[in-house]
């Protein structure tokens, strides 16, 4: 049974006072809280098994490269993938960037096209324009409907045969808008072109099947789904990563070098130049097996759950005061909730908000031409997790109430 106040114990932060109140951790968007298991294995590594992975014959190393392939086999299970199509990365920022400059620079030419939307953020953008100018393709962008979701009609209009890749996030960091990516690599394939997904705000929250959403690369990142900082994933289908040569090589990534030629290796270890990030794959791969024993429709349910609760509050109890982004309906939208107090900037807000305990995140999110499409110069962004519970979200309504009763 999912049960938040359970869940709770797990994580040590959570105990923390903020000027002498109680956390409330409403960041999650930006990162998640570590629960006990994850920080222990990744002490045990660093205590017990600490050495280099691959090629080293001894006990230590050989323990090390066995629970290094494992972690990717747990990964592949979380998304329904094959552990040789898991590529361990920094960030979900650099597994973008990986693909743009591997596949897209060998499969973008001329003439070509790469179809964006207007809310990714800056991280399924600057890479494609980069691509774009090297490679004198062109960029286009699909606009957002006055609900918030993606404009499909747009959308259509758009894609067309020379269409190479549409980049698009699975779960707006912003909006929270989740985006009918089926639909959207579906229609992608008919012209021929791949589908690149920022998966960094729906992996952590909601069931993904990679097999399932038909796309073509994913990009997440270990430490918004309570893993640690500085470990994230690259995804691809095998026959995709097969056939590009890695944007960055050296050691690890070969089967052989001549000073003439250059044989890569096998996959991952292809794509996963120099010494990987060990501690943190064990890390990653604890808190997959943590979210898998929680089940993840559970935590979409209880997201839910909460995100309708906190829209109706302030819907209610604040309707006045404070505006709020995004889909109405809780079925197409994640656990964030951008807002403003109106005739407040948004940075005001959240720090009025630490001073109660309340961990917010303000400003334009990494995503500025959304923000802009907008007419706004910034956003409060509340986002809930498997440890918030309905009386946080009443005591961080409650908060807001105080601070519109100060300046009115």
């Amino acid at each position: 049974m999912f049960d938040p106040y359970k869940i709770r114990e797990d994580f040590p932060v959570i105990k923390k006072k903020i000027y002498g109140k109680p956390l409330v951790y409403f960041d999650n968007a930006a990162t998640t809280l570590k629960p006990k298991v994850v920080i222990e294995a990744i002490s045990e590594f660093y205590r017990e098994y600490s050495a280099n992975v691959h090629r080293g014959l001894h006990f230590l190393s050989q323990k090390a490269s066995e629970i290094y392939e494992e972690t990717h086999e747990v990964i592949a299970k979380f998304i329904n993938a094959k552990a040789e199509e898991i590529v361990f990365t920094y960030n979900t920022t650099y597994a973008i960037n990986m693909v743009a400059y591997s596949w897209g620079l060998e499969n973008i030419k001329k003439g070509d096209k790469i179809l964006l939307t207007i809310m990714e953020h800056h991280s399924n953008m600057l890479p494609w324009r980069r691509i774009a100018k090297i490679c004198d393709a062109t960029i286009e962008y699909v606009d957002i409907k006055n609900d918030y979701t993606l404009n499909m009609e747009d959308f259509e209009s758009k894609i067309d045969d020379r269409t190479r890749v549409v980049a698009v996030t699975l779960m707006s960091n912003v909006l929270g808008t989740i985006n009918d990516v089926r639909k959207i690599a579906k229609l992608a394939h008919e012209v021929g072109a791949i589908v690149v997904a920022d998966g960094a705000q729906a992996v952590p929250h909601m069931p993904v099947n990679v097999r399932d959403l038909g796309i073509d690369f994913l990009a997440f990142s270990g430490h918004k789904m309570l893993g640690p900082m500085g470990i994230g994933v690259l995804w691809g289908k095998s026959e995709l990563l097969e056939n590009v040569e890695p944007a960055i090589s050296g050691g690890g990534t070969i089967r052989d070098v001549t000073l003439e030629d250059v044989s890569w290796g096998k996959l991952p270890e292809k794509f996963e130049a120099g010494t990987p990030n060990v501690g943190g794959a064990i890390g990653l791969a604890e808190a997959a097996k943590y979210l898998m024993k929680l089940g993840t429709q559970n935590i979409r349910n209880h997201e839910k759950q909460l995100t309708k609760q906190m829209m109706k509050l302030m819907r209610e109890e604040l309707d006045d005061y404070v505006e709020y982004y995004g889909p109405e309906n809780v079925e197409f939208r994640g656990g964030i909730v951008p807002f403003n107090v109106k005739g407040m900037s948004h940075h005001a807000v959240a720090a009025y908000l630490d001073t109660e305990g309340i961990a917010v995140r303000s400003g334009l999110h990494c995503a500025h031409p959304l923000h802009y499409r907008l007419g706004l110069k910034g956003t409060i962004r509340a986002s809930l997790y498997i440890y918030n519970t309905k009386e946080e979200i009443e005591y961080f309504i409650n908060a807001l109430k105080k601070l519109v009763k100060k300046t009115t």
